[in-house]
This record gives structure tokens, sequence and C-alpha cells, in this order.
């Protein structure tokens, strides 16, 4: 049976094993024209490595990769050209000026002299990076040079975009950039594909979002879909007159129906699946000397979702290293 027709990339029982390591385990997932995916998940769940088997740079242990319909499981390289691939790590030529690398690139895919020269002006225009263009890209900063290796995945115009990490490591503002970038290629019908540990990223960008764990996914949904479970639930903020960091471990066996979790040391998100009294709470940490100066309730985010489905706390997943350490 022929797939529909936006779906551009589909991925069945996906499995990469190394020799101590199942990194990616089973996924099953499709990627649809014009949208942007998210692969959610902390460092070492095998995001990186799912890239790599879908963009033909390791081979998949087990399951099927399909491109449009057509299987290319042992030959993804032979539809190169329907994809851009955007590393975490930039693949540029420090020495060539920003114009000149994207030229290059323009040349890998046959594209004549006149059009990838305008392809490259364009796209220089677009990044806002013009009046850098006959630098040396060695001399850019880590911002910049994440949006030039974008420009250099998308002159070829390919169908669909792999992003990994896009915004690891940059700046603010540059990742603010990026971001709207990434939302007016998703307008002009390009499909996304894009990692991340951040969750606030997947939560602002994506359409729909896998939650991986361990070379797993353990759910896959629309955004509102994944934060609806978790309408019936409790969920208070309480701001705090003291860090509230040694009191963590009492809150939990005080009160085992709730979970706890500090967003920064005097900022407390109290969860409960059904409805719950305060009062014990505030006493609790009142005998500690730690008082509540606010209190309010707060709408189920991506956060709470990851979570509650996971069990790893979003403050690991924002201290997790780089990667470059193994499979991930």
């Amino acid at each position: 049976m022929n797939p529909p027709d936006d779906i551009v990339v589909e991925a069945q029982e996906l499995t990469k094993r190394f020799p101590e390591t199942l990194a990616v385990d089973a996924v099953t997932f499709h990627l649809r024209r014009g949208e942007i995916f998210g692969f959610l998940g902390p460092n070492g769940a095998g995001k990186t490595t799912t890239i790599n088997m879908l963009t033909g740079l390791a081979w998949p242990t087990g399951g099927t990769i399909r491109y449009l319909g057509r299987d290319v499981t042992r030959r993804v390289k032979r539809v190169q050209h329907l994809m851009g691939i955007v590393p975490d790590d930039s693949n540029l030529y420090p020495e060539l000026s920003g114009f000149d690398n994207l030229c290059f690139c323009g040349a890998l895919y046959g594209m004549p002299r006149a059009e990838r020269r305008r392809r490259a002006t364009e796209l220089l225009s677009r990044f806002g990076l013009s009046e850098v263009a006959a630098r040396k890209f060695a001399t850019y900063s880590r911002g910049m040079k994440r949006k030039l290796t974008i420009a250099a995945a998308l002159m070829h115009r390919p169908a669909v975009l792999f992003l990994d990490e896009p915004t690891s490591g940059i700046d603010v503002a540059s990742s603010r950039q990026i971001r709207t970038l990434l939302a007016g290629l998703r307008e002009a019908g390009t499909t996304i594909f894009l990692t991340t540990h951040y969750i606030e990223e997947a939560e602002r960008l994506c359409d729909r979002i896998a939650l991986v764990v361990a070379g797993r996914i353990v759910r896959l949904d629309t955004l509102s879909n994944l934060v609806s479970g978790l309408r019936d639930a409790q969920l208070m903020q309480l701001a705090l007159s003291a860090d509230a960091t040694t009191l963590l471990a009492r809150l939990h066996t005080d009160f085992p129906a709730a979970t706890f979790e500090l967003t920064d040391p005097t900022t407390l998100r109290v969860r409960s699946v059904t409805p719950m009294p305060l009062a014990p709470v505030i006493r609790c940490l009142e005998e500690h000397d730690v008082a509540v100066t606010e209190a309010r309730l707060v709408r189920p985010s991506l956060e709470d979702v990851f979570v509650e489905l996971t069990g790893i706390e979003a403050a690991r997943m924002r201290r997790d290293p780089e990667k470059g350490r193994g499979p991930t």
C-alpha cells in the first residue's frame, strides 16, 4: 500500500546495536511534509544515532527506512539529494569565506555556477550574514557558524532538513534567530527533523514530538495531545523565601502522593494527580524556616509531560554535558 502523499520519511522498527550498547531500540515514526518533528531526549538517548541512520552515516542493525515510499534502508546515500544535514559540529571549511563555502556546497550537488552564486547570495541575506559573506568561516562567532551551516544544508533546496541540536552552545540571540528561521522554513514547506535536549525549544517549535529515553520512543504525539493527559493534574508553583534544596527528600517522604521539583533554589513546583491541600506542605516548609511568599496554579507544559513519562527531571536535561562521548 502506498503511503499518504504528505509522508516524506518513514522509519519502521529502526534499530542500532553497538558491541556493548543498544543505542536505538526499534523506533517507528514518520515525517510529514512541511512539519517540524522533534526528537526530544537527554544526551545518550540515541538521537544522533537515529539521524546518522536516516542520513546514511550509519547502517541500521534492523528495521526499515523509506523516503517518499521507497525502501532505501541499505541505500540511503542514493536519496541524499532529498536531504540537508546540519550536524552538531560544523562541517564547513574554516579557510573559505561564507560565500565560497555555500558555493562549494552547491557545486557538490551539481548546481550550475550562476545558480549557486544566486542561491548563496539569497541565503546569506536570509540568514543575516551578508555583511560577513567575504570573511573566512574561521572568524565567525559560534552562532554565525551555526547559521551558515544551516544555510549550506539548504543550498540545493532539500525536501527534508535534519538538524542535530541546532542551538546547543550558542547565545540566546542566535538561538532566537535560528528558531525564527526554522519556523519560516516550515511555512515554506520544508520538512524538519530536529533533535534536542532543550524542552523549551521543542515546545516552541515542533508540530509533533517523540519523547526518547535509552533508545526508545516512550511517547509520540502533538504538543496539545501530550499536554492534555496532564490537564486533570494539580500543578502549583510556590515562591520561597529561602533555598529549599535540602528539603526535597523530606517533602517526598512526607507527601508521597505528590512530586516536587525545584526549578531554581527558591521556586518549588508541586504536582499531584488528585486535589491536594497545600497547607500541610506550607507548614512543613515553615518548620524549616522557609516561608511561601506566593502560590499559584500553573498550566501543564511539555516539561511536566516529560518528567511524568520518563522520571527524568528537567534540571538534569539542562545540565547534561556536550555530546561526543559515544553513541548519542
